[in-house]
Order: C-alpha cells, then structure tokens, then sequence
C-alpha cells in the first residue's frame, strides 16, 4: 500500500469534515427543494405561477451570497465563516417556520432566501476541499465533500416524511423547524476543521500575482468550464423543481414526491465516490460529457410517459448526470486560477452559477403552469446540445495549441 504524504492525509481529514457537514447541514436543501413549491402553492392564492418562488428565492440567496460567503471565508478563515453560514440557515429555517404559522408567502420566501444564503457558505466546502489538498488530490477532494451529500439524500427527505406533519394544523412547518437542530449539529462538526498547515503556501502558483478577472474568465477552460456548470445545475434546478409539482398535479402523493426527491438527491452525490477517480483515468472534459448524456437520458425517458417511474428514472437520471457534469466541469474551473486569485474567481462562478441556477428554478413553476411537464423535459435537450459542442470546440482549441507547441 502507498504510504499517503502529510498534505494528503491533512487534505483527507479536511475533507472528511466537510463531507460530514455536506451531510448535515446540506440536508436543509432537500427540504427547501422539495416543499418549497408544495408550500407556496398552498400558501397562494387562485394564480399559482409563482408558486416555486419559494424555490427560487432559496436558489437566488445561494447566488447573491455567494460573492459575500467568499469575503467573508477569506477575511475570517473557513472555520469563522462556515459557522456564519450555520446562523444563516438556521434564521432561514426560524422564519420559513414562522412564515407558514402566520400563512404568509411572502415572509415564507424571505425564509427560504435565509436558507440559500447559508446554502452559499455550504456551497464553498467543495472550493476548501481543494484549496487545502495537493494538486493530485483535487479532484478527489471534491469528490469526497460533495459524496456527503449521500447522506443529504437520506436525511432531507426523511425529515420531510416524519415531520410534515408534525407541527399540524400548519402544513410543512415541521419540516422546516428541523432545520435548526440541522444547523447546530453543523456548528459542532465545523468546530474541528483546520486549515491543514502549509497547504496553501506549498503551492507552486502561490506567489504568483493575481490576474484581472475578465483575463480569466476568457480562458477557454474556464469559460468551458462555468458553461457547463451553468448548464448542469441550472437544469437540474428546472427539473427538479418541477418535478414534484407534476407529480403531485398527476395524482401522486406529497410522500410519493419526496422519495422521488430522495432518489434524486441521491443519484447527484451517490457517484461521487468515485468520480474523482474517473476524472483522473478518463479526464475532466470526458466525465463531463457523459454527465450531458446523462441529462438527454433523462428528458427522454421524461417524455416517455407520466407513471410514477417515469419521473423517478428521469429523476435519477437527472442527479447522475449533475454529479458529472458538474464535478468535472467544477474540477475544470478549479484548474484555472491561481491561490491568489481564488477568492474573486470563485465569488464569481457561484454568482453566475446560482443566479442561473435561481432563474431555472423560477421559470419551472411559470413554464408548468403554461405548458406543462413536458416542456420542461424538452428544454434540457438543447441546452445539453449547447454544451457538448463548447466541449468539442475546447478540445479543438487544446489539440490546435498542442499541434503549434
């Protein structure tokens, strides 16, 4: 057996308490995610087209925090600003609570903005993950936290069966209270984490100066990279949050969509056991694609009929091909920048990402409403086509310079 370096064993523990807080306080999106939607329908009026706005709102606090998250782990070390991130989701959690007692949509969407604003934060743990590893563990670092969210798909959605009802009259309510013990136990996980020791000074890029932004945003391997992070998540988010609305508009039950989530969420973080492995033998830009592929799979077997399989295969589907598509293209962009340029870069590509992510989110309550399920699988076909063809013209571009090299 090869004995691991100091770095990497340092980079494993760091890791491995991400993953674990992944697993706790990421549970807070499954739950946002699946009675999100369910929640605003009961809670509006006749028009029902915004009722994923609640979704949205927790998809656009991911976004708009996702530039102060950065700050604010950079000015305070990680462990100081991951706990930030724990009040955050637990005051979402306190006022999504509150919102539901006093039937109020609008402070119910205020709650579930709370609660992506400390998803902002949690989103970060895979960025400390590979910051603080050797550059042949990055990957795999990755890999690991976002393998927490194995866990997330247990938790979330188990949390939603057993307490959706706990707090009745009020519907939902419960659910959503469970998510402050989530965050104290995060808090306590978190308190553990170091900064393994000459983990950033180590690298070979750390005294370099920092670039302006636009300069790295127009490298082809970062532009590629952000495109195809957009374009995985982005329609995960569509899908997703659709999904349990036709469910339930097909006659299925609020359970029937939550286990559907509950697969779902499993399928997105299952792989990443050993994704990082198959980006390191087959290359970043590969897995990525076979993640686009997985997407097509998913709308579909979407389109193939409306049985209560259809839209867990399509579901599941769904979560594979998020996992990696966009594990491979997160690796692609973390490759591009340098230690000193890190904490712009990332503020950056979550801030695109989750504004994109939230504005999916959105329109699939509008887009249903208007049109149906079956829009909504349709859309995912020619934005994944969008994507495998920045691919290809990315290795164009690499075998061009190679040839000229």
């Amino acid at each position: 057996m090869t004995r691991r370096s100091a770095p990497e064993r340092e980079a494993r523990r760091t890791a491995l308490i991400l993953a674990s807080s992944q697993a706790v306080l990421g549970s807070a999106a499954p739950i946002a995610i699946s009675l999100g939607g369910l929640a605003g329908f009961y809670l509006l009026g006749t028009d029902k087209s915004l009722s994923t706005l609640p979704v949205t709102a927790f998809n656009v606090g991911v976004a708009v925090g996702a530039v102060p998250a950065a700050a604010i782990i950079r000015g305070v070390g990680q462990r100081g600003g991951f706990m930030t991130g724990t009040i955050a989701t637990a005051l979402g959690g306190l006022i999504a609570t509150l919102g539901l007692f006093q039937s109020g949509f609008w402070l119910f969407v205020c709650g579930l903005l709370g609660i992506g604003i400390g998803g902002a934060f949690i989103q970060q743990f895979r960025f400390a993950a590979a910051d603080n590893a050797p550059p042949e563990f990055k990957a795999k670092a990755i890999s690991f936290v976002l393998a927490g969210g194995v866990f997330t798909a247990v938790i979330g959605p188990q949390i939603v069966i057993f307490t959706r009802d706990l707090l009745a009259p009020v519907m939902f309510a419960g659910s959503f209270a469970a998510i402050l013990p989530l965050a104290l136990v995060g808090a306590v996980l978190l308190s553990f984490l170091r900064v393994p020791a000459g983990s950033v000074k180590s690298s070979v890029d750390a005294d370099m100066p920092a670039r302006p932004l636009g300069e790295i945003v127009r490298q082809p391997q970062f532009a590629v990279g952000l495109l195809c992070a957009v374009g995985s998540y982005a329609l995960m988010s569509l899908v997703m949050t659709g999904a349990p609305l036709a469910m339930v508009g097909c006659g299925f039950t609020p359970d029937d969509a939550a286990l559907g989530i509950s697969w779902h969420v499993m399928a997105m973080f299952a792989p990443s056991f050993f994704t990082g492995a198959l980006i390191s033998h087959y290359g970043k830009e590969t897995v990525v694609a076979a993640g686009l592929v997985l997407l097509v799979g998913c709308a579909i077997v979407a389109l193939s009929g409306i049985q209560l399989w259809n839209f867990w295969t399509a579901l599941i589907l769904l979560g594979l091909g998020w996992n990696f598509g966009f594990i491979g293209a997160t690796a692609m962009v973390a490759g591009s920048y340098r230690v000193s340029e890190k904490g712009k870069v990332q503020g950056f590509h979550d801030l695109v990402l989750f504004s994109s992510v939230a504005l999916g989110s959105l329109s699939a309550g509008i887009v249903y409403n208007h049109w149906g399920w079956e829009m909504l699988s349709w859309i995912v076909l020619p934005v994944t086509g969008i994507c495998l063809l920045s691919l290809i013209a990315l290795r164009l571009v690499v075998s061009k310079r190679i040839s000229a090299g």
